[in-house]
């Protein structure tokens, strides 16, 4: 288990490094919590791909929104039922109104999105696009992945930017997640652009998107609580809300084209068969596993789940969310190990919109390598002015735990 870092430790070394001070260093701590192992549920017979390496964990952000999170093990308030095992590497509940943490594994680890990416693309296109306007489908749009969701468009075709909305959250279409992101930026790249830039708005200090649509790429990553963070965005939006319940939709026929119209059910099975349920989003790559994010409301209570790395065998990920919602919502409402926190709270604290890590600097050549599903992860983000602050961080830790060396970082991330 990580040692963990006090917050006012954190605040004093940024200081003392001439570095604004995020609010995650001034974020109070919750009630004592209770660490221990993640209870995990055998999958038999599956075999993961090697997990890439993740960059550099800087301590500032994993006390985002609580100490009590700076964990890579399972923590829950004092005195609360075990939670259900789930075969997920990392997980987190919280209330989707009062933005508490009730509980989680992990829940600033690094992880890979899949399509759960999608609601950042949602969180950020969605209040920029009119629904009532008609796209027209453009050859890059249909750049993906071969073998990879899809809507079905067809190039040259034309359909209202609602319809391409449910095609991605319905369907998990890749070439609706293009041509979404570039009718709300100019181009899929710059839609990428201005997905980082909301999720450091929102807090999510620790996602990087290098495709719209979560297809594997270098340099991509997520953490279980900045999932709750964007899917907290998308949820407060009742356009998003009415989409995520949608059972389904019928995909207009092109007749220039001769291309016949035809009818898409959503894949999210809790929105079938949990009852209460908001929606969410489903996520699937080999390198990812399965990832899920859902939300349900029970007795006006509104909750969210977020699963990364997850196995569908011996039970699905979607089901996975419904047993860790119903263990929170057996807890008491004022339960809480840590919060969400507000979006914009983070960059007008530190005084400027650039995040800690500067994830940002993805070299374009591998940018463009990710736009076509490069699952391979190799290439890196360029990590700069850390160096003298994890190597002072360090210090502090050894002096805690007398037996962890002084760390340096590297300046590039090499991804498997």
């Amino acid at each position: 288990m990580r040692a963990r870092v006090p917050a006012a430790a954190v605040a004093a070394v940024l200081l003392a490094a001439g570095t604004p001070v995020p609010a995650a260093a001034a974020v109070p701590a919750a009630a004592p919590v209770s660490t221990a192992p993640c209870p995990k549920l055998p999958a038999p017979g599956v075999t993961r791909p090697p997990r890439p390496t993740p960059p550099p964990a800087l301590p500032e952000q994993q006390v985002v929104g609580g100490e009590g999170l700076a964990t890579s093990g399972l923590v829950v308030p004092p005195a609360a039922p075990a939670p259900p095992p789930v075969t997920a590497t990392s997980w987190l509940v919280a209330d989707l109104d009062t933005g508490a943490v009730l509980g989680g594994c992990g829940p600033h680890e690094y992880g890979t999105p899949a399509s759960v990416q999608k609601l950042l693309l949602a969180a950020t296109m969605l209040p920029r696009l009119d629904p009532k306007r008609v796209a027209t489908v453009t050859r890059p749009d249909l750049d993906i992945e071969p073998g990879s969701s899809a809507v079905g468009l067809v190039e040259g075709g034309r359909y209202p930017v609602e319809t391409v909305w449910l095609g991605l959250l319905l369907q998990s279409g890749n070439d609706a997640a293009n041509l979404l992101a570039r009718l709300g930026a100019g181009s899929a790249a710059a839609g990428v652009r201005e997905m980082n830039a909301e999720a450091r708005r929102l807090g999510a200090l620790q996602t990087h998107a290098v495709t719209p649509s979560g297809l594997d790429g270098p340099g991509q990553f997520t953490s279980a609580y900045d999932l709750a963070l964007i899917a907290r965005s998308c949820f407060a939006d009742p356009t998003f809300r009415r989409y995520a319940l949608t059972e389904r939709t019928q995909i207009p026929a092109q007749p220039t084209l001769r291309r016949p119209g035809f009818q898409i059910q959503n894949e999210n099975q809790l929105i079938h068969r949990y009852p209460g349920a908001l929606g969410g989003k489903t996520g699937f790559t080999e390198l990812a596993r399965h990832t899920y994010v859902g939300a349900a409301e029970r007795d006006g209570r509104r909750l969210v789940v977020t699963l990364l790395g997850a196995e569908a065998r011996p039970v699905r990920g979607w089901e996975q969310g419904a047993r860790l919602l119903d263990w929170g919502f057996g807890l008491p409402r004022d339960a809480s190990v840590g919060r969400l926190v507000d979006p914009g709270e983070l960059t007008a604290a530190a005084g400027s919109p650039a995040p800690p890590s500067a994830p940002a600097a993805v070299a374009p050549a591998a940018a463009g390598r990710a736009a076509g599903g490069d699952p391979s992860w190799l290439g890196g983000a360029v990590i700069g002015g850390v160096a003298g602050l994890v190597g002072a961080l360090a210090v502090l830790v050894a002096v805690r735990r007398r037996r962890r060396a002084t760390r340096r970082v590297r300046r590039r991330v090499a991804w498997d």
